[in-house]
Order: C-alpha cells, then structure tokens, then sequence
C-alpha cells in the first residue's frame, strides 16, 4: 500500500484527476477581498495550495498496518459547480484549450524538412504540450456522475468574511439546502458531510483583533477543531499570504480530509464485511439477486441510493482508490462488479471496469486483466450510445495511456482512433494522438502517421481550426513528399493553398499550389478545380506573378533541338531533321579541300572571337536561330499558352563579362535570380533591344504534346547565348525556365558543334559574324505523293536576296534514281514533249550522270531575280522516300570571313503503286534468231485508269515488232483487268542500224501520237541507274535485252491526275534472250498430212537444224526413241550435265526484278518430254537414222534428216529424241569457260496432225 511515485503520464493524470473534492461555500466579501490583490477568486487562490508533492502523512485504512501518503491533492469547487458538465459549455472550453494553444506556438507554420527528423528527439519535444490540457478538460466533461463517486465532495469549507455583519449568521445561512448540489438532495451521496469553518480576513480592512473575537465566537458554537482564521492581503509581503494559505490548505488536508476519510473507509468497511463478505452473504446475495434476470436492459440499470449496499460498497471503493489503497480498492471493485452485471446496471458495469483497469496498472499487476477490463468498459460505454459516448471517451485517454506507458504505441493509436467519434474537435486531437503514438511504433509507421494527421486536419477545419490544420497537414506533407502517394500528396497540397489563401498568404499558397498543377494523374474534374482555384488565388494576389520552373505545360527538354547557319544552311524544314552525318558523306564531293577557304574563315574567326567563346558555334547576323521544345499539357483539360518566347543575351564580342552570370554550374537560387535579371533586362530595352526574338501563342489539349519553334534573330555581331524560354499561363502566370546543363539534349542539325565536348553551355553560345549572303533554293510545286513510274518535269528556283553576288554553284544529288538534273532548254516543255523525237534534249549515249552538277561558270545569283533550272523527277519504287540535294556556291567578297555556303535541300516523297509489269521471253520454235516477248500489265490503284503508250528496246541492234501485226491489242488498263501484248524480238547484230524499229508503238487510236525517245537525255539517265540498281553477279551474259514500257494516266477520280495525263516509264534491265546450252535446233517437217491408213502407214520426212553458237568447235549426237521404249538416258550422265538437263524447261518461267519488273525466259533449253507408259502400244516409230552423230564448226549450222511412220491418224508431239553435245576445244576460254564442256537436252515438241484421206 506505500503510494507509488508517478512516473508516467497516466499516473500523474490519475493522481491529479482522481483526488478528494471540496465543495466551497463563501459571502460575496470573500470573493472581492480575493479580487482586490490577487485578482483570482477564492477556489482558485486556494487551488494553487492543495497539491502537495510531499505531504508524508501516515494512513491507516482497513488494515492494521499503516502506510504514508506523500503525495496528496485536492479539488475545490463551488456548490454551485457541482453538477454534470453542460455539454456546449465544456466545448467552448475545450475549443478555447485549442484556441490558447495556436496563439502561444509560434512554429505553427514550421514544416520538418524530413520525417526521419522527429525520431531522434525526444517524445516529449514532438508531441505537442497542450495534449495534456486537452485530454484533462475532455476527461472533466464526464465528471460529477450519479455513478462514481470520486467527484462526490468529501466535506465542506465554509468561508465568510471578517467585514460580514453576524458573521455567525453567514455561516448558518450558507449551508442552505437549496444552495447545495443536486447530488446531496437527491439521495446520490449523504448529505451528511463534515463542514470547516473558515474566517477570512483582509489586512487591508484593519487589524485581526476584531477578527479573533469573531473566531472565538465561531470555535464556541461550531466546534474549536472546524474553524480556522485566514488573513490575506497583506500590505508589504506578499509571500506571508502565500505561506498563511499554503499552511492552511496543508492542515485541512492532514488533520481533517484525510483523517476523516480513513474514518469513513474503516466504517464502510466493516458494514460491507458484515453483509456482502463471507460464504454464507455471497449465498445469500446471489439467492436475492435471481430474479432479476427478467428485467429489460436499461442505460442507468435500477435506481441505487446512498444507502444501498452497492452505493456504499463503490464509495468504499473510490475513497480506497483516492488514498492509494489500491488493494482494498481492487477487491470492493471486484465485488461491486458482479452485481452490477447481474442488475444490468450497464453504465455502473462499465465504470466499475474502468477503475478495475486502472487499478491493476497502479497495482502493476495482471496486464491482460487490465487491458481486458478497460476494453469491456470501453466496449459497454459505446453500446449505450449517447449516453456512454463521454464516458468511453475517457475510458479510451485511460487505455490509450496505459498502453503507452507500456510502450505500446501501436495498440495506443488503434484506441485512439475508436474513441475520435463524430464531433469534429475532439476527433481531431484524438487522430492527431492516434498518428503520434503510430511515428513513436516500432517498426516506425510513417505513412499510418501521416495519413492520421491528414484526418486530423480535415477535422481541424471542420470546427474552424484552420490554423491547427496547417499544422498537421504540413508534417504529413513531410512524410509522403517524394513517394509514390501522389493523390494525398496532391491533397495536402491543395488543402494547405486554399487555407494560406483564406490568411492571406498568397505567396506560401501558391507554392503549395504549384506542386499540384501538373496532376496528370488525377481526375479531369479534380484538375480543373485545382486550376481553377490556383488562377482564383493568382487574381486575389493582385499582382504579377512569375513563377520559376512552371510545371503547366512541361517543358520536355531532352527533345530540345537547336538550328542554326553558318557555311551551311537550309532550304526545307526535311533538311534540317537529317543527321549530320548523312550530309557531311553527302558533300565531301563539292566542298573544297581543306586547305582551302573552309580553313581560312575558320582561322579568321579564333581571331576576332575571345579564347572563352572560341569553341561556341558560329551564326550570321541577321539570320534567325531556330530554337524546337516541346511542350507537353500533362492534364485532361485544354490549357492555354501565349507569349512563349526565348530568354537570350547578345553580348560584345571581346566582352570578358556579361550582365548575366554563366549558370552552368549555378544553383537553382542563383538561375532564379539571374534569370529574373535578365527578363527585367528585355522588358527595359523593349524595341532597342539588339535581338529580334519571336512569341508564339497555342492551346493544348488534354495530353497533347506540341513542339514549337522559337526564333531569335541577332542585329549585331558579338556573343549570342540561349538561357531558357518563358511562357504565359492563361494569360496570367508567366513561367521561366532555365535550359539544365544537366539535361541531354538532341544534337542539333549542325553537326560540326563540338562532337567531343558535350557540354550543354557550348550548344547554346553563339558567335555572331557580320552579314552574308545567303541563297534560299526551293523546287516548285513538289509532289507529296506520286505513282510508281510517273515522270514529272520540276523546276528549281534559286534566289539570293543580297546584293553581295555568289557564284561558282554546283550541285549534287543523293537519289540520282528519282531526280536528275534537266537541260535549260525543256524548261516551258511539257513532260511528253521534252523527251520526244521532235525535241531531242541532247543524246548521252549511255553515258553515267555526272555525280556533281556544274551550273555554268558565267552564272552569278544577286537581287530578287531567280535562277531557274528543270528537274526531272521519277518515282522509281513505291514506298516512302527523302530526296537529298545540296547546292554549292562561294561568296563574291573578298572581306567576308566565310568564303562559300552550302545550301541543303530534302524533300520527302512518298510513292504510292500504280502499274505492275512482268515481261516472260520464250523461244521462237520457227526461228533460230527470233524471241517470243509476253507483256503482262496490270493497274494496282483503285481509281487510276492507265493507257500502255510506247514498248522499246534499249539499243539499235533489236527489231521490236507485234506478234500479230495484222490486228493492234487495246492499250487501255482498266482497274482491276489485267492486259496482255505479245511482241517479236529479233537480233539484228551488226545489221541493226539507226533506223532500226526498236519500239512497238501502241496507243495508235489516242490523240497524242508523239513517238517517245529512249535515247533522250533524261530517259537514258534514269534507264542507267535502273541497270545499275537491277544488276546481279549472275547477269553478265552476252545476249540480254532492255525493256523500256512508257504508259501515260487517264482523267480519273484522282485529283492528281485531273489537269493532264501524266508520263509513267518502266524499266526492265538484263533480260536474258539468249541461252546457256552451246546448241540452238528447231524440228522441221509438215504440220498437216492426209494419208489413207486402211491400205498402209505413213513415212514423214523430217529434219532438224542444230546452230553452234559457240567459238568452239563441237560433237554432236543425235538419237530418237520409239514413245514405248523411250528411256531417260540424261539420268547416266554427270551431276553437272544433269543440273543443265534439269534446268532446260520449256514454256513460261517467271523471274522476279528488284524493281517489279518481272522476266522468264525458255530460251535455257527444251522442256523435257512426257513419256508415255511402256504398257501402251507405239502409234508411231522413227524408220530413219535413229542415231546420228556430228562434228560442228565454229558458229555454223547443220541439218539432220529423220523419217517417222505413223500408223493411225490422230495429234503426235514428236519429242521423243535427244540431242548431246561435248566441246572439242582443248581449252576453253572467255565466256565459253562459264558453260559445261558436256551436256545433253531432251526434244522439244512438235506436233504433227495425220488425217485420213478421203
């Protein structure tokens, strides 16, 4: 039973809270005499004096054995205050506790840099000081109950002044019974409590004789041990009125409370030992009690007055409780407890519990019982709803206590929490107390210890704290900054911009609201209110805002891309897109060497510029610096940006030090401000400024990235440097932004910046040289799309604006397949009409183009009169393409630093398919010199209609002419229908002459009859790169063909083709007419016979004519077989033979072009025959030689007679013969060393139709 020293939270709160109460009745003297000097009123000048941390009273309660009581408190109150708390009253109270608090902690705003901070200090120092305040003032709303009684008052202090007429009266008068509480009048407590008499006198009044005869007269009538004289308000020491009422408070506590209270706990105990103690009372309780099983559940259970067992049983209780017998304490408790269980007295139950908790903890006894105590109290409490709701609340500071106590944070939060209930203050510093004891948990719970402060806060503003939600909303923001909890970050944000904003701390809520503008992630509704208040707070500010690194839009700067001129410059926006690479390779053939002007400006340069900006990139005055970024609307909702604009400097060339600091290694302060700096320094020199920079204004959708290109145009020569961009926000927000060295950048189209050096500062520095000319190039009207073949005559301007001449110009082109360079002379021609007969541009004779076009050398560009000169232009093959050029040309100044300039052109094409060409070659049975040509064409658009104009062959010695001349083939292509022609080609060798007919003309029944000429100068340079692009390893043979098909469009659907017909060329290069077997033969005999087969057979003279086409002589045999015994005798001879056997296939065989041109060819050999089955009867014989062998001379011709018999009439394929052949020469040599020295090749068919006779 010794009294424990408080070492906790709870048990100084239990000790201070838990304590005897003093009801306190006085005149209204007494009051003003407090008041005069004090300025208190009595209770609570005597409050200050009723602690005592170490009083050292001995107490004997129940027991014999007496402990010491060292610390001891007590409670006075008015009668008047003894009552239930009024609950709106008590709020007030509370929200003044939290008011209170917000004015004395001046770090209210104070945000940790990182939660992590908080762990090292101590508890104390985090937690904030009023929680104990608080949870005192919420613990006070639930005092004076009917059911406890440690709020009861333990006796009566009566006090009266020395300036009281019939002070004796006063007295008698104060203790009126219908000045006391209600809880004496109504039967909760006896009304029977001790009463003190206290005389108070004023020194100020006179002296304390009067008063001492006053007090006399009171020891007689009330009793000389109950009154006391109390003088205050001394006129020189102050500190005597503090020792006079310290000493009083001191004997009421030790020679009167106290004792009596002993008095009282050994009287209450002996009554309860002899009615409830003992087997025999226990029985007999339990036997009482049975039937009150049947009573309904009531919140305050049946009516128990002061006098009832239970009444006193629990006064026992709490009196044991406040003198720290907490072992008596314990044992009445538990024996009240069951009663009150077995009445249904829930809400008695439930306090009984509670102080059941409460006593095992002091007692540091069971934990599990404790805990299991507070919890069914807790439990209890919260099913009589409203009316345990202030209760529980108490019971939850109890448990959460205790369980801190214990180091258990964890389970503290978890009450916490159950106990915060609807009314927004105290649910408010209940999570606020839940998210502390979650950062004080091991593990630490960080994210649990934000999110209650984020709860916290939103209860804080409900009940109008805005001050305290800044508060905890500011130490959330520390836990979640840089996770990956974006939506409650977001949150905090935007909660702490709208309160700083209700302040008037627009500045702090902008800051805050910043962060949550590029809020991709959040939904479009909630993005437009957090823009729509951040723009609210930007007006109320009523002032410019400039905001440094602006997240909306974003700014993607690794897509930066800067473009700019010095010798090199651009004529297409395609051009500049290209790697450097691409174009260095390109113009290695028209630039100078080295040695010559590219080195001298380059050395006149290091000389004018300073050692600090030598390695910066070159531009020319006057001309613009293109600047791409992207811009990027993170949000689901348009925003609008306008006057973006580039941040730059022009500084003097020999300038050591600009206005503006160098920020490449600056901080984020310090870019700020130089940034800031230099806006101030554009808005000043306005128009004088020596930079012509231009704005841009667009929207962006939700999600849409736009890459703009910004401009600035220097006047002066000197050192030009790009610091960042600015933009402005819905006309109200300017951003600035500077270019992070940091950031990877793109490397820009001029390739000669310093590949080795990287370093962000050198892309973006600039020394500007003095004026130059410069030649800006356009091809006119270039297609976006064009069809496969199509030939179009382009026209290439070239103008150059200064009035400095250039001259000198070359030209060169990257895809010599699509474009080459035309003769001045066809520059007004149509496309037809300059590459017919009648216009003739100049014949190349085959020639190769030149690589690099020379313009002639009288040619000079100067003022606004262009340069014309034609371009032709073929698609060559479908698909999408980028056409290079690059014009050459030197300056015509002796002072400039640059001697010439490049200018380069792209242009981006794409080729759509239009008509599919296939040539097929067979062998001429009938002739030896002669080929069979099959053109298959068909139209592969969906709208175009096409009309086949003009087949050539490339070169005099062919003869081109129809299959059928007597009847001309439709030379229309519908969509969809293909056509089919058939050509003769023969060889005239040396015979061919200038006027041989080498082309087919076909559209004969059209209005243009222009003969096309494949000897023109444009056709003949793209028909030369064709054979370059289809040439193979496997295409060096002697006898091969070109194939030139000229078509022209129809009016149809397509815009493209509506003004004119247009000129399509197809090529076909390397087509095989000759073959790989040394030998050429043909059958020859009748086609048709009459013979009357009923009186004999009929014998047919034949024969073959065998052509040696080689510089070799060779032997040759020739054998027949009967169709029924025919054997494949090929099947003997070697592999090599067997390979040429194999390959010699009669008929049609296709061969695929690179170029979609498609080509087969028979002419390799004769199609092996089919053998009929040795089952079947012959229907004819070979009656002749059936073997004949030869010796041939070099390319000489030979005929072999045969004879057959033909037994019946009917269709007979004569093919059942084989012709082999080896080369005698001794050595082989040129192409005959490409051909086998051996081989054979079955018959080829021909058919012979017998008919009887009449």
């Amino acid at each position: 039973m010794a009294d424990p020293a408080s070492t906790t939270t709870l048990e100084r709160m239990l000790t201070e809270e838990i304590t005897p109460v003093v009801m306190v009745l006085r005149t209204p003297l007494v009051e003003a005499a407090c008041q005069k000097k004090h300025g208190v009123s009595l209770v609570q000048l005597l409050s200050r004096f009723s602690s005592f941390d170490n009083i050292d009273v001995p107490v004997r309660t129940a027991s014999d054995q007496a402990y010491r009581l060292r610390k001891f408190k007590l409670r006075l109150f008015y009668s008047s205050d003894i009552q239930k708390p009024d609950f709106e009253a008590a709020k007030e109270r509370l929200k003044r506790v939290i008011t209170e608090a917000e004015d004395k902690n001046i770090n209210l705003r104070w945000e940790l840099s990182n939660v992590e901070d908080l762990l090292p200090t101590s508890k104390s120092k985090v937690l904030p000081p009023w929680f104990e305040v608080f949870n005192k003032e919420l613990l006070r709303i639930s005092s004076f109950a009917d059911h406890e009684a440690f709020d009861h008052p333990v006796a009566c202090l009566l006090v009266v002044s020395s300036k009281d007429e019939n002070p004796i009266n006063k007295f008698v008068d104060l203790f009126n019974t219908n000045q006391l509480p209600a809880i004496l009048n109504d039967g909760v407590m006896d009304p029977k409590i001790p009463k003190y008499y206290l005389l108070l006198h004023d020194y100020q009044d006179g002296v304390s004789d009067e008063a001492s005869t006053v007090l006399s007269v009171m020891k007689s009538t009330f009793g000389s041990n109950d009154c006391q004289l109390l003088c205050i308000n001394s006129l020189w020491d102050t500190v005597e009125d503090q020792n006079n009422i310290k000493l009083f408070m001191q004997d009421l506590s030790t020679k009167h409370i106290i004792p009596h209270m002993e008095q009282k706990i050994r009287t209450l105990n002996e009554q309860v030992s002899a009615t409830r103690k003992g087997f025999r009372n226990q029985i007999k309780n339990l036997w009482w009690r049975k039937g009150k099983d049947d009573v309904p559940d009531k919140p305050d259970g049946p009516v128990y007055t002061y006098s009832s067992n239970e009444s006193q049983i629990r006064l026992l209780a709490d009196y044991a409780f406040m003198l720290r017998d907490y072992e008596l304490a314990l044992s009445n408790y538990r024996l009240i407890s069951t009663d009150y269980k077995l009445d249904k007295a829930w809400k008695r139950y439930a306090g009984v519990q509670e102080m059941l908790g409460l006593t095992y903890f002091l007692l540091d006894q069971s934990r599990k019982e404790a805990e299991y105590c507070l919890e069914d109290a807790l439990n209890t409490y919260l099913r009589l709803g409203s009316q345990g709701q202030q209760n529980a609340t108490r019971c939850g500071v109890w448990w959460a206590g205790m369980l801190k106590a214990r180091d258990e944070y964890k389970e503290a939060a978890t009450v916490f929490f159950r106990v915060s209930g609807e009314e927004p203050l105290q649910s408010a510093v209940m999570l606020e107390q839940a998210s502390y004891c979650y950062l004080f948990s091991v593990p630490f719970m960080f994210r649990k210890y934000g999110f209650h402060l984020v709860l916290s806060g939103n209860s804080y503003e409900k009940c109008g704290q805005v001050n305290h939600g800044i508060r905890t909303y500011r130490r959330a923001l520390s836990v979640f900054k840089g996770t990956k909890w974006g939506l409650i970050r977001d949150h905090i944000h935007f909660q702490l911009g709208r309160w700083f904003a209700s302040l008037g701390e627009f500045d702090v809520a902008m800051r805050h609201m910043l962060e949550i503008l590029a809020c991709g992630h959040q939904s479009q509704a909630t993005q437009e209110l957090f823009l729509r208040d951040f723009l609210a707070v930007v007006e109320k500010r009523g002032k410019a805002l400039e905001v440094w690194k602006l997240q909306l839009p974003v700014i993607n700067l690794p897509s930066l891309r800067v473009v700019f001129e010095d010798h090199q410059t651009y004529g297409s926006p395609a051009a500049v897109g290209l790697r450097e690479t691409l174009w260095r390779s390109f113009e290695e053939d028209v630039i100078p060497s080295l040695s010559g002007a590219k080195s001298n400006w380059l050395e006149v340069q290091t000389k004018l510029v300073s050692r600090k900006h030598r390695d910066a990139n070159i531009c020319v005055a006057g001309e613009a610096v293109k600047v791409s970024i992207g811009f990027k609307n993170p949000l689901q909702i348009p925003i609008s940006v306008s006057n973006v604009s580039l941040l730059c400097q022009l500084t003097a060339m020999k300038a050591e030090k600009s206005d503006i600091a160098d920020l490449s290694h600056a901080t984020d302060e310090q870019r700020e401000e130089e940034l800031r700096k230099l806006i101030a320094l554009n808005e000043h020199d306005g128009e004088d400024s020596s930079l012509i920079m231009s704005e841009v204004d667009f929207s962006l959708n939700g999600g849409e990235t736009l890459v703009v290109q910004l401009t600035v145009t220097p006047k002066a020569e000197g050192i030009l440097r790009i610091v960042g961009v600015r933009w402005k926000l819905s006309s109200r927000v300017v951003g600035f932004q500077h270019f992070e060295v940091n950031q990877a950048i793109n490397k820009s189209a001029k390739g000669h910046t310093k590949l080795k050096n990287s370093h962000f500062s050198n892309h973006l520095s600039f020394s500007v040289i003095k004026s130059l000319p410069r030649v800006d190039g356009v091809i006119r009207n270039f297609p976006k799309k064009s069809y496969h073949g199509e030939l179009q005559k382009l026209v290439l301007e070239l103008r150059n604006p200064s009035d400095i001449p250039v001259k000198k110009l070359k030209l060169k082109i990257g895809h010599p397949r699509f474009l080459l360079v035309g003769n001045p002379d066809v520059l007004n021609s149509e496309v037809s009409g300059g590459i017919s007969k009648e216009h003739d541009e100049g014949s190349h004779d085959g020639d190769e183009t030149p690589a690099v076009f020379h313009f002639p050398e009288d040619l000079v560009i100067q003022g606004d009169k262009p340069v014309l000169w034609p371009i032709w232009l073929r698609a060559a093959t479908p698909g999408p393409i980028s056409l290079y050029i690059v014009v050459y040309y030197e300056v015509d100044d002796a002072s400039s630093i640059m001697r010439y300039r490049i200018l380069r052109l792209c242009y981006n094409l794409e080729v759509l398919p239009s008509i599919d060409v296939s040539f097929k070659i067979s062998r001429c049975l009938s002739s030896l010199d002669e080929v069979i040509i099959r053109v298959d064409v068909a139209d592969k658009t969906s709208t175009g209609n096409f009309q086949i104009h003009q087949l050539s062959a490339v070169g005099s010695q062919w003869q081109l002419t129809m299959l059928h001349p007597s009847g001309t083939p439709s030379s229309y292509i519908i969509s969809g229908q293909p056509l089919s022609c058939f050509f003769k080609l023969k060889n005239l060798g040396k015979k061919g002459t200038s006027v041989s007919r080498n082309f087919v003309e076909l559209s004969t029944g059209s209005d243009n009859k222009r003969l096309l000429d494949t000897f023109n100068s444009s056709v003949t340079g793209f028909h030369h790169q064709e054979r370059l692009h289809q040439r193979t390893l496997n295409q060096e043979q002697l006898d091969a063909v070109d194939f030139i098909l000229f078509a022209q469009s129809l009016e149809n659907k397509d815009e493209q083709f509506r003004d004119h017909p247009h000129l399509f060329t197809y090529h076909a290069c390397h087509c095989r007419v000759g073959s790989t077997n040394p030998i050429l033969w043909t059958m020859n005999g009748p086609r048709t016979i009459h013979h009357d087969f009923t009186t004999s057979f009929c014998e047919i003279n034949l024969w073959i004519t065998i052509h040696n086409s080689l510089d070799s002589r060779l032997s040759v045999h020739v054998s027949t077989h009967d169709s029924g015994t025919v054997t494949n005798t090929s099947t003997s001879q070697s592999n090599d033979q067997a390979v040429v056997s194999s390959d010699n296939e009669t008929g049609w065989h296709d061969v695929s072009l690179a170029n979609d041109i498609k080509l087969s060819s028979d002419i390799l050999g004769a199609r092996v025959s089919k053998r009929t089955s040795p089952e079947s009867i012959s229907p004819f014989i070979w009656s002749g030689s059936i073997s004949t062998k030869l010796e041939m001379e070099p390319m000489s011709t030979i005929e072999v007679p045969l004879q057959l018999c033909v037994f019946t009439p009917g269709i007979y394929d004569i093919s059942n013969y084989q012709l082999s052949w080896n080369v005698l020469a001794s050595e082989v040599q040129g192409p005959v060393a490409r051909i086998p020295s051996s081989g054979t090749c079955p018959g080829s068919s021909f058919y012979i139709t017998a008919l009887q006779s009449a």
